[in-house]
């Protein structure tokens, strides 16, 4: 799912109280993937229900995070700099970066169905 996505469920379960069965789903996965990480920043009263997330998860399953922001940026998208460092200490420990360069491919493809 979206990161955008992710945060509006994880805000939603805080507030109707099925935050605890949305934390069992994402944690349980095998392959947890996060598309779009840093549209909209981090907000501050997610960054800890995310770092739990990714720190139950990790010990399960995998995760692949995409992002239009270059990983040396990331640190800014949070607004707590203490969860900050813990969420990328536990990404990057455990990380295969993959940089993607060239033209977009939404932009190749529609030069080519032009």
């Amino acid at each position: 799912m979206t990161a955008t996505r992710l945060f509006e469920n994880l805000t939603v379960g805080l507030a109707d109280g099925s935050l605890p069965k949305l934390r069992r789903q994402l944690v349980s996965a095998s392959l947890l993937i996060i598309d779009d990480v840093g549209i909209g920043g981090v907000p501050a009263q997610l960054g800890p229900i995310l770092l739990e997330i990714l720190d139950q998860q990790s010990m399960v399953g995998s995760l692949i995070l995409t992002s239009q922001y270059p990983t040396n940026k990331w640190y800014e998208l949070f607004e707590d700099a203490t969860v900050a460092d813990a969420i990328l200490d536990r990404i990057v420990h455990r990380a295969h970066p993959i940089e993607l360069k060239g033209e977009s491919m939404r932009k190749l493809k529609g030069k080519n169905t032009a």
